[in-house]
């Protein structure tokens, strides 16, 4: 870990041990339009987790919503309640990419009624990956689960965007990178904003008086092979690239061992000291 990683990871944990809220999400309803959701961190206990989502979707009450979206993605099984939350939800909702939608953020998306790319934002979708710490059987167990969980994931694309589900896993495998327009050629969104072609329902700013969510984290993407690869335009696979990362689990994109989180809040209270 590098300081600034320590000053984070020391930050947060001592708004765990602390009590203090996680303002990740936010839901605000002024009485007119719709409310409006900030998912600005990652998805996973570190960030925001699904209960947070929840509790904050029920704040804003039954009616239409906007999800502003700039995360780097978490945990499959978190984005997927978030996902199914949105699904269930009976007002309208309309999501807004306002920065980056990466990895499990990019399927949550899938369950708004209208997906929008503010200019300039980017999309990002690759296969499952996880730890595995065991024998032969633990490993063997652990790559089933990773192709089981990775199909599941290319069936949400597929539902939204349509195509076959084995191109979509092939686009996966690649970690395939969308720029705003080409997130709406691919099918993963339905405009970008502000463009001519803007869809029919729910594409409001937020009101004049509503504050906007404040950026809670400065996201490493290393772990991103293709990053700072041409972003791919339309819904043509790439070819299926090799990589030498270990498979892991859950999708999670920053794992911190919990002798770094000592670590690091250790030297988070000497400096406030």
């Amino acid at each position: 870990m590098n300081r600034h990683q320590n000053r984070r990871a020391g930050g947060r944990m001592f708004a765990l041990l602390s009590g203090a809220p996680q303002l990740a999400v936010r839901a605000s309803a002024t009485g007119k339009g719709s409310a409006h959701l900030y998912l600005y961190d990652e998805i996973s206990w570190w960030g925001v987790m699904a209960s947070d989502f929840v509790a904050a979707l029920a704040d804003a009450g039954p009616g239409d919503v906007t999800l502003h979206v700039n995360s780097p993605g978490g945990d499959v099984f978190e984005g997927i309640a978030m996902l199914n939350t949105l699904r269930a939800h009976p007002g309208n909702v309309t999501a807004v990419v306002e920065g980056i939608a990466a990895s499990a953020a990019s399927f949550v998306l899938m369950g708004a009624d209208h997906v929008l790319m503010a200019p300039n934002s980017e999309l990002m979708i690759h296969d499952a990956w996880g730890m595995c710490v065991g024998d032969s059987a633990d490993m063997t167990s652990m790559a089933a689960s990773l192709e089981r969980v990775s199909a599941n994931i290319a069936s949400i694309y597929q539902g939204k965007a349509g195509g076959d589900a084995e191109q979509w896993r092939s686009a996966m495998l690649a970690e395939t990178w969308y720029s705003a327009g080409g997130a709406v050629t691919a099918g993963l969104a339905d405009a970008v904003r502000g463009a001519a072609e803007a869809p029919d329902g729910p594409d409001e700013e937020p009101d004049s008086d509503e504050p906007m969510m404040p950026g809670m984290a400065a996201y490493d993407l290393s772990q991103f092979r293709n990053r700072t690869q041409p972003r791919p335009t339309t819904t043509e696979p790439a070819t299926p690239t090799s990589t030498t990362r270990a498979p892991q689990a859950t999708d999670t994109p920053a794992d911190i061992p919990p002798l770094d989180i000592l670590s690091a809040l250790r030297d988070a209270l000497r400096e406030a000291a």
